[in-house]
């Protein structure tokens, strides 16, 4: 039996397949990011690894809105201060009465040949004059004024002052009640004496009387 012959040409290609086998060996592991291991002598060096996802987007808190205020925006409007009231007096008041038949020689004329006299009063402390005067005049309930000849026509009358207002030059006064008269000549006496008095005490050049809301001529009109 004849052995096989090997080549010179098998020999080198055999040694040549062992070399190249050395020279690619398993790949050698890639260097990471991480520090070495203590004992290594190499320095370590840290590579930042950049993310490929996005910072999420930074939303900005809203802003506390404080508790609405129990305390008005603006403090409430105040009422004006009333004005000073009028000063205290102490003087005595002025009321008229008639002088029948005097034709206009002791005041003013009125009614039937009458005229028109003013009288005054003890002194009374007051601060509005005009609703004690008209009060004095209405609270007399006597015909004859003493002994000075005049006369009260309003004496048998029920009225009442109840308020009264200054308008310029014109006063304004309010009564309630009834008027009781004597006949028709005692209803311009009534309304003159009623008149002179307020104009009077309010210092006015005129007057106008309302009974029970009523214009006194309307109310007298019916006597």
């Amino acid at each position: 039996m004849t052995k096989p012959r090997v080549s010179a040409f098998s020999v080198l290609g055999l040694c040549a397949l062992f070399t190249l086998s050395g020279c690619f060996g398993p790949p050698s592991p890639s260097p990471t990011g991480s520090a070495s291991s203590p004992g290594s002598s190499g320095t370590a060096t840290t590579t930042a690894t950049p993310t490929s996802q996005a910072s999420a987007p930074v939303t900005a808190s809203p802003t506390a809105t404080a508790p609405p205020s129990s305390v008005p925006a603006s403090p409430p409007a105040t009422a004006e201060p009333a004005p000073p009231g009028l000063p205290e007096q102490v003087a005595p008041l002025t009321v008229y009465y008639v002088a029948i038949d005097d034709n206009g020689i002791s005041g003013p004329r009125i009614g039937c040949g009458d005229s028109l006299v003013a009288t005054t009063t003890a002194p009374v402390r007051f601060t509005d004059q005009v609703g004690p005067s008209v009060g004095a005049l209405l609270a007399n309930k006597s015909r004859d004024v003493g002994m000075s000849g005049l006369v009260n026509v309003l004496y048998q009358s029920d009225l009442q002052y109840v308020g009264g207002e200054l308008d310029g030059s014109t006063i304004t006064i309010y009564l309630e009640g009834q008027f009781m008269l004597g006949g028709v000549c005692d209803i311009p006496r009534a309304k003159a004496q009623l008149e002179y008095t307020a104009m009077t005490a309010a210092g006015a050049t005129s007057a106008r009387v309302f009974v029970n809301g009523r214009p006194i001529d309307e109310v007298l009109s019916l006597k």
